[in-house]
């Protein structure tokens, strides 16, 4: 039994799975094959054990192999009667800012103020509406991710077997990456290696945190100075790790957080650049670069700056 003529309804199911969904996690295999069932629900199956594999218990991260047998509860799945809600905003940026595009994987300039994809509150992001533009496409899965208010290059497999080797070439930091971040006050060195671990934390609002911890994990970023303004230092950060807020924490940790950071930011200051034109975050993925798992050619793609960073930075320029 395949996962083309199977599928979840009153009754328990049983899935085998094939070489389009190898090496796909259980919980992303079940996301995109439960449509309309909340996530948390999906989670709660795992964790109790409802799921299984190859009749065993799993967890939400293990991976698939080709003819293992998953098993899939009765699950009660919504309705599909209305679409996923795209903004035009966003259709635009997914139909017109594609940097790069093969059979084989797709490179968006992500825009600001988008979550790669949905949840926490938040009904849908990138890859939900760059699934419902493009139905043609059997299979779109995140590579990585970036931030939401973060800008530029997003990396999105269009094949299961893809998806895997881009991830291991993520693995063995074998994909370099640069980002045009502006920090806060003149930075006075040219260029500093910051290896400092980090923490996740939890702060008691809920949200969450990333702090400088020896208990945390091993996390490495070069940052050189590109240019100098009155109150501000323009700088390119190359994470050599990827962990979650990375970049923002590092630069923080520095004395120089980036301007307009809602979470390790200096508040004042925000509001001071805010007021002067910047009502974002100052930090655009520039620049990707590795070799083509398929075609064995070295890509380097690179995203423009958005034109309201652009404008803001020739305003400053002029003082």
């Amino acid at each position: 039994m395949s996962v083309e003529n199977s599928g979840p309804g009153n009754k328990v199911s049983w899935i085998e799975i094939n070489k389009e969904h190898e090496g796909q996690r259980i919980d992303n295999f079940l996301i995109a094959l439960l449509k309309g069932v909340p996530k948390s629900r999906i989670y709660r199956i795992v964790r109790k054990g409802e799921v299984r594999i190859n009749k065993g218990r799993c967890n939400a991260k293990q991976r698939l192999e080709c003819g293992d047998i998953v098993r899939i509860p009765p699950v009660r799945i919504a309705e599909r009667t209305t679409q996923i809600y795209v903004p035009a905003v966003l259709q635009n940026a997914l139909q017109n800012d594609i940097l790069y595009e093969d059979d084989f994987m797709l490179i968006l300039n992500k825009p600001s103020g988008f979550a790669v994809h949905g949840g926490s509150g938040i009904n849908s992001g990138i890859i939900e509406g760059l699934r419902q533009l493009r139905p043609e496409n059997r299979y779109l899965e995140l590579v990585h991710r970036l931030d939401r208010d973060t800008s530029g290059c997003l990396l999105i497999a269009k094949k299961s077997s893809m998806l895997r080797k881009l991830h291991e070439l993520f693995r063995t930091n074998a994909v370099t990456k640069s980002y045009l971040c502006l920090l806060t006050g003149r930075w006075a060195r040219k260029k500093q290696r910051v290896n400092a671990p980090l923490l996740k934390n939890i702060q008691k609002g809920g949200e969450r945190v990333v702090v400088v911890n020896k208990a945390g994990k091993p996390a490495e970023t070069n940052f050189r100075r590109l240019q100098l303004f009155k109150d501000a230092t323009m700088v390119k950060a190359s994470p050599k790790t990827g962990r979650t807020h990375q970049i923002r924490v590092h630069a923080a940790w520095l004395g120089h957080p980036i301007i307009g950071d809602p979470r390790y930011g200096a508040a004042d200051v925000n509001l001071l650049f805010r007021k002067k034109g910047c009502k974002r975050m100052f930090l655009h993925a520039e620049d990707l670069q590795f070799e083509h798992p398929e075609k064995g050619e070295v890509l380097i793609i690179s995203a423009p700056l958005p034109k309201e960073l652009e404008i803001f930075l020739n305003r400053e320029k002029k003082l």
